[in-house]
């Protein structure tokens, strides 16, 4: 996933260094590199993001003593 993450940024990269001016140039990489690239990572890194989190525990049973008295 990193490999295509990369390959967008130098793509972007060289698409904004040819543009003809420096704030076009700018609003490029963000607006075709940055932007769709943090959408990308994001929505394709989600699976792990739910594997890496704990499992919840369950809340205590009133019934076993664990609640208040």
């Amino acid at each position: 996933m990193y490999i295509i993450a990369i390959a967008w940024l130098y793509v972007a990269l060289l698409v904004a260094i040819a543009d003809t001016s420096i704030v076009g140039g700018i609003l490029t990489f963000l607006l075709m590199g940055l932007g769709p690239l943090a959408l990308f990572l994001w929505l394709f890194g989600t699976p792990a993001r739910h594997r890496r989190k704990p499992p919840e525990a369950p809340p205590p049973d009133p019934d076993e003593g664990g609640g208040a008295p």
